[in-house]
């Protein structure tokens, strides 16, 4: 008995030894970690307990310091920065990082995902690891998919309900090539823009509208420069969450756990919170004075009809075999 809690004592004894040698390993870092969104937002919601995390698996030692409402310029400017090691961590659309990696451009493909439940599957699956492997040649590691969720159409000028409605409206678009075809398929004019532009083009009526996410609608107040919104549910956007592979690589493995673990536990609350706030956020857009449309299953088979065309164009550009492996997935989810 005697010898048995020697041995007890023996083994907890290196334990706490390997467990101090842990602790020893994390040396002090400070992260800068940038989105568009405003304080919040649910993506930023998701970068606070990110921060709190990390500063509490490594003992204080790493500090996170938040640049929501993008303070630190567009996403473009963000991804060159953390390629150049200048700026540590973004979460962003994932789809603009296809100016990386042209494979992500699939996540802006309208129609692609069409639950929620889908987009988890996909993305923490093998698909989306080798999707964000691909960056890494590149200076980006993608650490998780966070949420945006699924995007809708406001404007100034009218109720829209039915696509010919559409058309002529300008509409702000994500700066990428895709989302300029698919709102040029539907007869309006596409107008790319940085995110922290666009309040400020909607106020001075540069142009009649955008797409985005209920959530992101509702807290950025563009409720206060639109005046409809539409549910038309046309695109899902995972948000990548990306570290510059320079800074990476200057971690050791006790502090890269502490990254991936923090992420891990970030990715599953801030999903939640995304949902949460999307459930509420119909009502929070009628408060501030929106009038809410819903196209019909006619008028939302029209829709998908009218970006067939963008999709089939855009699946050479990506790659045949991303596009299939992608659809493959998505027909096991779906089984």
């Amino acid at each position: 008995m005697k010898r048995l809690v020697l041995k007890a004592i023996a083994a907890a004894a290196v334990l706490a030894t390997f467990g101090v040698a842990q602790a020893q390993e994390i040396r002090e870092h400070t992260i800068k970690f940038a989105t568009q969104n405003p304080k919040g937002h649910p993506m930023v919601l998701g970068m606070e307990r990110f921060a709190e995390n990390v500063s509490k698996k490594s003992g204080g030692k790493i500090k996170v310091n938040l640049f929501p409402g993008g303070v630190l310029g567009g996403d473009q400017a963000n991804v060159s920065a953390v390629q150049g090691g200048t700026l540590e961590m973004v979460v962003l659309n994932t789809g603009i990082l296809a100016s990386v990696a042209k494979e992500l451009a699939i996540f802006d493909f309208p129609f692609l995902i069409s639950s929620a439940q889908e987009a988890d599957a996909l993305v923490d699956g093998p698909v989306g690891k080798r999707l964000h492997a691909k960056l890494e040649e590149r200076g980006i590691v993608g650490l998780s998919y966070w949420e945006l969720g699924f995007r809708n159409i406001t404007n100034s000028k009218r109720a829209i309900l039915k696509v010919e409605d559409i058309e002529g409206l300008k509409l702000r678009v994500i700066p990428n090539p895709i989302n300029v075809d698919w709102v040029k398929a539907l007869g309006a004019n596409p107008t790319p823009l940085p995110f922290p532009e666009v309040y400020a083009a909607l106020e001075q009526k540069a142009i009649d509208g955008q797409e985005n996410p209920l959530t992101v609608i509702n807290a950025n107040k563009l409720y206060e420069v639109q005046k409809y919104v539409t549910l038309t549910n046309h695109q899902y956007n995972p948000q990548s969450v990306i570290i510059s592979k320079k800074f990476w690589d200057t971690l050791n493995a006790a502090e890269k756990k502490v990254i991936d673990e923090a992420s891990d536990d970030a990715t599953k609350y801030q999903r939640e919170q995304s949902r949460a706030q999307a459930a509420a956020a119909v009502d929070g857009l009628k408060k501030g004075g929106m009038t809410v449309s819903e196209f019909t299953p006619a008028e939302l088979t029209k829709l998908r009809d009218k970006m067939k065309p963008v999709v089939a164009k855009y699946s050479a550009n990506v790659g045949e075999a991303t596009v299939a492996e992608v659809q493959a997935e998505l027909a096991k989810i779906r089984k």
